[in-house]
């Protein structure tokens, strides 16, 4: 036990870690933030710095603790405690597993572990943890104002014709047992997913979307409002009125029209804000477009266990807020997969060299934000063209003595630069090589100590090593 406390204190403060000197009211706001996240480990005798002072704590001491601790959390939470020495110095290790039923509160305040920190929840996040824990969501939830009659039956059939022609549910019947069926209708009254989807008149929640020539200055802007299908349709349209265009010439009489933005990226986009969002909140969905970059904001923090830094990977977990919403999207394929909306627009801006996404929490909701240096013209970037490559598999290529870059590795190193998850086959399709060709060039720059693989090949991930050497290279 003792060399496990010791490997612990090693690593530092987390989200499952908490370092105190001594018992307090802190300890057991950390013990309800545990309960309410992952569970966690207090380990008190120690400094935040990992250093270990110890504390005098006998049975009687413990016990005290044991006491405060069940008095005043509600649910009553009764961690595990041992008393551990290292270093001649006694350490109390207090323990809690995940509550399973949430959210677990200190004197009538609910916390919640975030990195290593206890954040405080709102009224809208103590509500959906509860709802999170039961496995229901709020769109699940009866319309006490509404009745069968408010549904528009229109937007009910196309619904279902759309299910239909999607393939993933057989859908027979009349359409009050499928919507049965599907969780919109429940004892005869809509839900609130039911709601927002088909109702007859617009729900209360807006969608503004502007076009800004600088922050402060407005050049056009709407307030999009309707059951949700159609405020993807409208958002989408309004935002293709204000995206430049580049045109290619393909041949004498045909040309290739290049939107500013790669368009599923887009509606990906803008699906998300729509059917993520926390409906529970009166703050709009807002769509900003700048001359060179394009915000996208909607109410509500990320959901669940998931974070910034997991929806930068391709294997992260998500749990849907608004669980009937996100079934209709998925059942008329708007959306493919659930939680794979990132994956696919961090695969779409690969074909667009200077552009890039970044994502953040602000305030109580979320913002996503593509961005660009130079506009995209042509479908494969000068950058993306190799130099004396031949589109066999064979090694027609002699090797560089010199540090210099070809143009094909340089798009590469961009490529793992914008996306250090992608795979040879997307690497093949973005610059229309065959894959031995890819590997050649990744075999090259790994040789020139420009990039290394880390982990796996079906789980790791690309690091570009020498920057340095890729941008020498470019003299």
């Amino acid at each position: 036990m003792n060399v496990k406390i010791e490997e612990l204190i090693s690593l530092g403060e987390s989200e499952t870690l908490e370092f105190k000197l001594a018992f307090g009211k802190d300890v057991i706001e950390t013990l309800c933030g545990f309960a309410n996240h992952r569970g966690g480990i207090v380990l008190i005798g120690v400094s935040n710095d990992g250093k270990i002072t110890g504390i005098s704590a006998g049975a009687e001491s413990i016990q005290n603790w044991v006491n405060e601790i069940k008095q005043n959390t509600s649910p009553s939470i009764l961690p595990d405690i041992e008393i551990v020495r290292l270093k001649n110095k006694a350490i109390v290790v207090m323990q809690v597993s995940e509550f399973p039923i949430k959210p677990v509160a200190y004197r009538d305040r609910y916390f919640k572990r975030v990195a290593n920190s206890n954040h405080r929840l709102s009224l809208t996040e103590i509500a959906n943890l509860h709802l999170q824990s039961l496995q229901l969501s709020w769109d699940s939830y009866p319309d006490e104002d509404a009745t069968i009659d408010s549904l528009a039956a229109s937007k009910i059939e196309l619904f279902l014709k759309r299910v239909k022609d999607g393939g993933r549910y057989q859908v027979t019947g009349r359409w009050q047992t499928v919507l049965e069926k599907f969780g919109y209708l429940k004892n005869g009254r809509p839900t609130h997913a039911a709601m927002l989807l088909f109702g007859k008149s617009s729900p209360p929640y807006n969608l503004h979307i502007g076009r800004f020539k600088t922050p402060s200055t407005v050049i056009d802007d709407r307030m999009i409002r309707g059951t949700l299908y159609h405020v993807v349709e409208d958002a989408l349209k309004f935002v293709l009125s204000h995206l430049k265009v580049a045109f290619e010439i393909t041949t004498e009489k045909e040309r290739r029209e290049i939107y500013e933005y790669p368009l599923p990226a887009l509606r990906e986009l803008i699906l998300n804000a729509v059917v993520h969002r926390d409906y529970m909140s009166p703050v709009d969905t807002q769509i900003k477009i700048f001359d060179k970059s394009i915000t996208f904001f909607n109410p509500g923090r990320l959901f669940g266990d998931l974070t910034v830094d997991k929806l930068k990977s391709d294997d992260y977990q998500s749990r849907a807020r608004n669980k009937l919403i996100a079934e209709a999207f998925y059942l008329t394929r708007d959306i493919e997969k659930y939680g794979s909306g990132f994956i696919r627009i961090r695969k779409e801006i690969l074909s667009y060299p200077t552009m890039t996404t970044s994502y953040m929490e602000s305030g109580d909701g979320f913002l996503v934000t593509l961005a660009y240096k130079q506009q995209k013209i042509a479908s494969i970037p000068a950058s993306h063209e190799a130099v004396n490559e031949t589109d066999n598999e064979t090694d027609n290529e002699t090797d560089n003595e010199t540090d210099k870059l070809s143009a094909m590795e340089k798009g590469i190193v961009g490529a793992i630069q914008r996306e250090r998850n992608i795979t040879y086959d997307e690497l093949s399709v973005l610059f229309k090589k065959g894959r031995a060709t890819i590997h050649r060039n990744i075999r090259q720059l790994n040789e020139k100590g420009i990039i290394r693989r880390v982990g796996s090949d079906h789980g790791g991930y690309w690091e570009v090593m020498e920057s340095k050497k890729v941008e020498e290279s470019r003299g």
